[in-house]
């Protein structure tokens, strides 16, 4: 019996890098596609408390949910999988890269990460942006991990980030470290026709540290970066620091 697999992802059902993901992935296991019916980009792992979940069957294997990335790693589990625990969660193709800092805002990766919460062992895959998008350029690869990842699993508590340089021809695959951001941010104010203000969140194109063994070295050297994550935020060199801070006595 071939292993089951969810897709999901944060640009919606309709998105070219979810398609192109579920063919690459057709031959490997039963793929349930459960994605936003609507683009979620930037969601982080929101979830929706304030509605219900509006839920379109399109058919057996391809629902569309009225709310969050996270929801539908939710949903493919305990609604469309009835609680059986798939052999693996994907999360993508995501139209642009998800590196360093950006990652907390990621709803490709949140729905990677409440994969891993649910106990599936879970990939996220996203690529760089370009004049255009060619999501089948890695699917050789993309097909060998996801192979190897239900296969061999992942260690506990882990999920992977994968970004997909946007070149002729891939330079080769690195494993690397979260990089850092350089975001430049500002509000921008506006008034509309009745006098009312406004705001927009703007700025410049972030820019990023450079730094051998990241994230973002990676792609800009056109290779296939692949980011171990883990959910466990505990900074644990700081807490005897910390401990200092709250030396206090009920």
């Amino acid at each position: 019996m071939k292993p089951k697999i969810i897709i999901t992802n944060d640009d919606g059902i309709n998105a070219a890098g979810i398609k192109a993901l579920e063919n690459i992935l057709t031959d490997v296991a039963d793929i349930y596609v459960v994605a936003p019916s609507q683009e979620k980009s930037a969601a982080g792992h929101s979830l929706s408390f304030n509605h219900p979940l509006r839920v379109n069957y399109i058919d057996k294997h391809h629902v569309a949910v009225d709310g969050t990335p996270t929801d539908c790693a939710m949903f493919g589990f305990y609604g469309l999988l009835k609680r059986e625990r798939p052999a693996l969660l994907v999360s993508g193709i995501n139209h642009g890269v998800n590196l360093g800092d950006d990652i907390t805002y990621s709803g490709t990766v949140a729905a990677a990460l409440e994969g891993t919460l649910l106990g599936i062992h879970s990939v996220a895959f996203s690529m760089q942006y370009g004049n255009t998008l060619n999501f089948l350029l890695a699917s050789d690869f993309i097909r060998h991990l996801c192979k190897n990842v239900i296969e061999k699993g992942l260690p506990q508590n882990t999920f992977l980030n994968v970004n997909i340089p946007n070149c002729r021809k891939i330079a080769g695959i690195e494993i690397v470290r979260q990089g850092k951001r350089i975001y430049r941010d500002k509000m921008i104010k506006k008034v509309d026709p009745r006098g009312k203000s406004y705001y927009w969140l703007g700025g410049k194109e972030p820019g990023f540290v450079k730094e051998k063994g990241t994230d973002f070295s990676a792609i800009e050297n056109k290779k296939i970066a692949i980011t171990p994550l883990k959910f466990d935020f505990t900074n644990y060199d700081a807490k005897e620091k910390i401990s200092e801070l709250v030396d206090f006595k009920f």
